[in-house]
């Protein structure tokens, strides 16, 4: 996959024109360590709009699942989240109760996980799972629960879906367990997901097809999705958007192709820099000099600062976002013009 061949564009879409499903501004979630404070997440602004699909990139350690995981109600002790708002459909999160944010989870909302065993009972059989899940939301009839599991399996492109209903996680493939946790995320028709790198462990083949039946399920469906990742290829032929994470900021976010096409923060044009393509085939990659700083020890002002040619005093100063054009954000104080 190509990253600078997208034909992916919000900027066209009927996704562009509609209120946020979820609107994230300002959140922070910090860990509390013996060795100090981890801001893992520190003022994270986003939204997601339905039927459209935000890409949120990053490298390890920038807080790109954290992120996820706020907004899903799942940060577990040491970490909280210390500032922001999550507002879906209106509703801030962070002020709703643990019941309240269960009933969300797994109807309304829900995540799929890079590990699909973190969604199946390896134990229980899938049609077990699956018909749980829907009759813990609604009260209806096993048989049409099992129905409703049966076409969500057909949905996401599994063969023959009766007979994977009866079968253990462990008798699928991996690529199968992981449409298998992409159908159970779709079970109740929710009107948001988070994508924690779903389909980082398999070979490129079954990769293509699971990004696929998402994109067209997201269209047919409208349901807004996030879909975190490290891999710029990927959500070049996937979003509709980007938004680039680094040390727990948001830096830079976009239309994709704009994103990937012409990219105004310095970091986020030194990942694709270094991404090869068919244009730079046998010639050495681009690195981004440094290291990823320490979320325990920050560097003042921009976190980007010691890795960057463009760095000046006025760089000790954190950034303000800029909306250099339209639907663009760029928070740097020498951004591209």
């Amino acid at each position: 996959m190509d990253v600078f061949h997208s034909d992916t564009s919000a900027a066209g879409s009927p996704a562009a024109t509609l209120a946020p499903v979820l609107e994230v501004s300002g959140l922070q979630t910090h860990f509390h360590t013996r060795a100090g404070v981890v801001k893992a997440v520190d003022g994270v602004d986003l939204h997601v709009r339905a039927g459209e699909i935000l890409g949120l990139v990053g490298e390890s350690g920038s807080g790109k699942s954290i992120t996820g995981f706020s907004i899903m109600g799942l940060i577990d002790a040491p970490g909280r989240i210390a500032g922001g708002h999550i507002r879906y459909q209106g509703r801030d999160l962070t002020t709703l109760s643990d019941g309240a944010m269960r009933q969300l989870r797994g109807n309304e909302i829900a995540m799929i996980f890079q590990d699909p065993m973190m969604t199946l009972n390896p134990v229980l059989r899938i049609d077990t799972q699956m018909t749980e899940t829907i009759l813990a939301h609604e009260k209806v009839s096993a048989a049409a629960a099992r129905d409703r599991a049966r076409q969500a399996l057909a949905m996401v492109g599994i063969p023959s879906p009766e007979e994977r209903l009866m079968a253990y996680p462990h008798q699928l493939s991996g690529g199968m367990r992981q449409r298998v946790a992409i159908a159970i995320a779709l079970l109740n028709h929710p009107k948001l997901i988070i994508a924690d790198e779903p389909t980082t462990a398999l070979d490129v083949t079954i990769q293509a097809q699971i990004l696929y039946e998402v994109q067209k399920l997201c269209r047919e469906t409208g349901t807004a999705m996030i879909w975190i990742t490290h891999d710029l290829a990927v959500v070049s032929g996937l979003a509709d958007r980007i938004a680039v994470m680094y040390a727990g900021r948001i830096v830079e976010t976009g239309a994709t192709a704009d994103v990937i096409h012409a990219p105004r923060h310095p970091y986020t044009q030194g990942l694709i820099h270094s991404i090869p393509t068919r244009e730079t085939h046998g010639q050495p990659l681009q690195q981004i000099p440094g290291m990823t700083p320490s979320l325990l020890n920050l560097p003042k002002g921009c976190a980007f600062r010691p890795r960057c040619d463009r760095a000046t005093d006025q760089c000790l100063d954190v950034p303000v976002p800029s909306h250099p054009v339209p639907a663009r954000t760029v928070r740097c104080w020498h951004a591209a013009a």
